[in-house]
């Protein structure tokens, strides 16, 4: 029996205290006299349809009502039933029927209601269980004119508290969130671990539009409940990264979601009253997944790089192949510049670098070597390439600007593409020298540059260095060959 089932018997009830009180012993299965015929029909309409068992005894223990689900129970019709006194010998063993009757008919004493189990006789002669729930039906006068019992099946009152006990700990001791969304889009119901997850109080969240909780991954969450409400539950969960404001400021989170969509029971056709999301938070987890896949990747890279690079004969293009390689998934652009006049050791002056190879500015492609005049690259002092060659380390640089044309003049006066929005330098040293510095170029589409971009960074220049090195070694075997 549903919770509005339940509140919709009680009301229903209330007006058998009328007909009880009297219609004492009359075999009429609802309502009064003829005259109240109306009133009669609007009661067994309300009876019937109800989905609760129903009978009801005047103060001398005779059945005065019984509604059709009381008749779907145990089998006894409306015409059978009504006008008994007790259910002893038909509905209850004659052994029991003395303790039944008296726990029954005490309601009409007792204040409230009372909750009795009892087993009763169905008319092929099987035996129920039932829960009870009596109360007093008082007339006119003020005082106990008879009883009404409300009754189901146990089984079928359990599997009710079950599923309340299920919602209450749903919305109290969850250990993952749970929202129930209304047609709207709108948090109607909301449980502490979602409250705690968006960053706000469980009243303060409700009826608000999900554009005001979360700052991206809006369009998407609100994409999958407008799904689930017009075509019903997707097969599996569903990860989405959502950004949640709060007082420290933007939260990056990515919630492991599932659907579930809510129709009314009290309807022939399901009408949707909502959406329930359940969600779990799998930032943690994913980020060590995504690191994880993002580490095979770069090591396949290194790995799959060295191997091409092992068949140039050129040591120049072997480097230019560990960019080309560096560069998949990891930056736009790429910079090669070595230090003029030769590799240089920690510390020492103020040098200058020569661009060597670098990737097309325009179009993607292979990196293209240059720099055979020999000219340095115009860097101003304080240059990112510069800093990285003094401190023998890997520099970070971001512009900070937001407008498009500040953006251009940063990456320009830095001799960098037009587009390039964050920057990192990373030294070339072999054998205890510092041949030059390598320079990956990101644009506003991807993310700045972090520690971990570094060290793979460096990975890759420790490779170039090498192959730098080595052309600086086959230059001058070549030069004594010559002489």
């Amino acid at each position: 029996m549903s919770e509005l089932s339940r509140r919709t018997c009680g009301r229903s009830l209330q007006g058998v205290q009328v007909s009880a009180s009297r219609r004492s012993g009359t075999t009429d299965e609802l309502g009064p006299d003829e005259p109240e015929r109306d009133g009669s029909d609007l009661l067994a309409a309300l009876l019937d349809g109800m989905d609760a068992a129903l009978c009801a005894f005047d103060a001398d223990g005779v059945v005065t009502h019984w509604n059709r689900e009381a008749e779907r129970i145990l089998g006894w019709t409306a015409a059978e039933a009504v006008g008994r006194r007790g259910f002893a010998g038909w509905a209850v063993r004659t052994a029991d029927a003395e303790e039944v009757e008296a726990r029954l008919l005490s309601a009409m004493e007792a204040p409230g209601r009372q909750v009795n189990e009892f087993a009763l006789l169905t008319k092929d002669g099987g035996r129920v269980l039932v829960r009870t729930q009596s109360a007093a039906v008082r007339g006119p006068d003020g005082k106990p004119a008879g009883v009404y019992c409300a009754f189901s099946e146990v089984h079928a009152q359990i599997d009710l508290e079950r599923s309340i006990a299920l919602s209450e700990a749903l919305f109290e001791d969850a250990s993952w969130g749970v929202v129930l969304v209304d047609a709207d889009l709108r948090p109607a119901v909301v449980n502490a671990h979602a409250a705690r997850a968006l960053g706000i109080g469980r009243t303060a969240v409700l009826g608000r539009p999900l554009g005001e909780l979360l700052s991206q991954g809006v369009e998407e969450l609100e994409g999958a409940l407008t799904h689930v409400l017009a075509e019903g539950a997707p097969p599996a969960p569903a990860e989405m990264w959502v950004s949640v404001r709060s007082a420290e400021g933007e939260k990056r989170r990515c919630w492991r979601s599932g659907f579930l969509r809510l129709a009314s029971p009290l309807t022939e056709e399901p009408v949707p009253l909502g959406v329930g999301w359940l969600f779990q938070d799998v930032t943690e987890a994913k980020q060590t997944e995504q690191e994880a896949a993002l580490l095979r990747f770069r090591a396949n890279q290194l790995h799959r790089a060295a191997r091409a690079a092992a068949e140039c004969e050129d040591p120049g293009e072997a480097a230019t192949v560990h960019l080309d390689f560096a560069l998949a998934g990891f930056a736009d652009h790429a910079l090669i510049d070595r230090v003029a006049g030769g590799p240089v050791g920690y510390g020492e002056g103020p040098v200058r670098l020569v661009r060597v190879a670098a990737t097309p500015a325009g179009a993607p492609g292979p990196s293209l070597l240059t720099g055979k005049a020999g000219l340095p690259v115009r860097y101003a002092e304080g240059h990112p390439a510069l800093q990285c060659v003094e401190r023998a380390g890997s520099v970070r640089a971001s512009c900070g600007e937001t407008a498009p044309e500040r953006m251009r003049e940063w990456a320009t006066a830095r001799q960098w593409p037009p587009d390039s929005v964050h920057a990192l330098c990373a030294v070339l040293r072999s054998r205890g020298r510092t041949l030059g510095v390598v320079t990956f170029l990101r644009g506003s589409g991807r993310s700045q540059f972090e520690r971990t971009d570094a060290t793979y960074a460096e990975d890759v220049a420790v490779r170039i260095a090498m192959a730098l090195d080595l052309e600086g070694l086959v230059g001058l075997v070549g030069l004594a060959e010559r002489t």
